[in-house]
């Protein structure tokens, strides 16, 4: 049986007198590909953003393997295991391939700046272990090939695939994609499929995303949750969200 690993419990965030996410309960078991949906404005991003320490929520706890995170910082959140993609792709357009992937790796690596400048042994097998790491990365996302070109010159379907690559560079337990197939063109967006298949199944990561193509989330979640002006209203398998008289409304409005 799947434990849980993260587990949101009363999360309430406001931003002034806007409240953002009010009262709401998620958890997510080790394994599962868990969808979060709703309309424009309905939290999504800001629970996605407590969860990763840019904010601190208001009210409520959040936990990660049984540890307390809420209030944390992103630095002290991603050695923990919780790395994510942004919905605005953020790469650095002026470095290589495979220097944006070698960012991932510096939560993972111990060499300071003594070590560093003097190139111990020790820092010479940590670099090398880093690059071999992000290059494996990079053939996993099928950019093996592209590893000495800069960021800004890959198509936008590789910048999204290399925003994934960098994220698991870090060695996340849970994966969190913010619209990763927004832009993508139809064959992009069956190649993402795939690719966070193969995460799960060769990666073993837990993955939960945000997504508005309801043909990605219906077709790669095993269980939907659903956002609406900052509240849970449901949560299932992707045939009873589909079905369910509150996210229709959501969605469609009162005449649907």
């Amino acid at each position: 049986m799947h434990k849980i690993i993260l587990k949101a419990a009363n999360i309430c965030h406001s931003f002034g007198g806007l409240m953002a996410l009010k009262d709401v309960d998620f958890a997510i078991k080790s394994g599962e590909i868990v969808g979060l949906i709703g309309p424009n404005g309905a939290g999504k991003t800001t629970l996605f953003n407590l969860f990763t320490g840019h904010y601190a929520p208001t009210r409520g706890e959040i936990l990660f393997n049984n540890l307390r995170i809420s209030g944390l910082k992103p630095y002290q959140i991603t050695p923990l295991g919780i790395a994510r993609t942004f919905q605005n792709i953020r790469l650095f357009g002026q470095m290589s391939v495979l220097d944006n992937v070698l960012t991932g790796q510096h939560c993972r690596t111990r060499t300071g700046l003594f070590g560093a400048i003097i190139r111990t042994r020790s820092s010479k097998k940590e670099e090398s272990r880093a690059h071999k790491t992000a290059q494996e990365m990079l053939h996993f996302v099928n950019l093996g090939d592209k590893k000495n070109e800069y960021a800004s010159n890959l198509s936008y379907g590789e910048r999204r695939r290399l925003e994934i690559a960098r994220a698991l560079a870090t060695d996340p337990t849970l994966l969190l994609l913010d619209e990763p197939a927004a832009g993508m063109n139809p064959q992009e967006t069956a190649d993402l499929i795939e690719l966070i298949r193969q995460i799960r199944v060769k990666m073993d990561k837990t993955i939960l995303l945000i997504e508005h193509d309801m043909k990605v989330v219906m077709g790669i979640s095993e269980r939907v949750a659903v956002l609406n002006y900052g509240r849970k209203i449901a949560e299932g398998t992707p045939g009873e969200v589909q079905k369910n008289e509150a996210v229709i409304k959501a969605y469609l409005g009162e005449s649907a």
